[in-house]
C-alpha cells in the first residue's frame, strides 16, 4: 500500500517516463487496473488524478520477478498460433483432447 506521508508519489505520466523503454502511461494505468501476471501495480486516486509511486514501482518489479509465469495471459500472437497448430491437429485427426488422448486412430 502507498504511504502519501512517506512515497515520492507520482502521476502515472510521470512513472512512465521512468521505466525503461517508456511505456505509454495508459500501460501503467492498465497495470495498476488490471496488472499483469497476477501482480497489480499499487496506486491511489487523489481527487481525480491516479497516482503511484517509485517505492510501488519497484515494489510491482520485485513481484513480477517473483511472478509464475503461467499466470501470464497469451499474447495475441500466441493466441493465433494456437489456435493454427489446433486446426492443422484436427485436420491430422490428431488433437489432443482431455488428459493427452488423441483423437485419431491407432495402428
Amino acid at each position: 500500500m502507498i504511504d502519501i506521508s512517506s512515497e515520492d508519489l507520482l502521476s502515472l505520466g510521470e512513472a512512465a517516463k521512468l521505466i525503461p523503454g517508456r511505456p505509454h502511461c495508459t500501460t501503467i494505468w492498465r497495470w495498476s487496473c488490471r496488472g499483469v501476471a497476477g501482480v497489480q501495480l499499487e496506486s491511489i486516486k487523489l481527487g481525480r488524478t491516479r497516482y503511484t509511486s517509485r517505492e510501488a514501482l519497484q515494489r510491482f518489479a520485485a513481484r513480477l520477478a517473483r511472478a509464475d509465469p503461467l499466470q501470464q495471459s497469451p499474447t495475441p500472437s500466441a493466441k493465433k498460433r494456437l489456435r493454427q497448430a489446433e486446426a492443422e491437429l484436427d485436420q491430422a485427426g490428431i488433437r489432443a483432447d482431455n488428459g493427452g488422448a488423441t483423437t485419431g486412430e491407432m495402428g
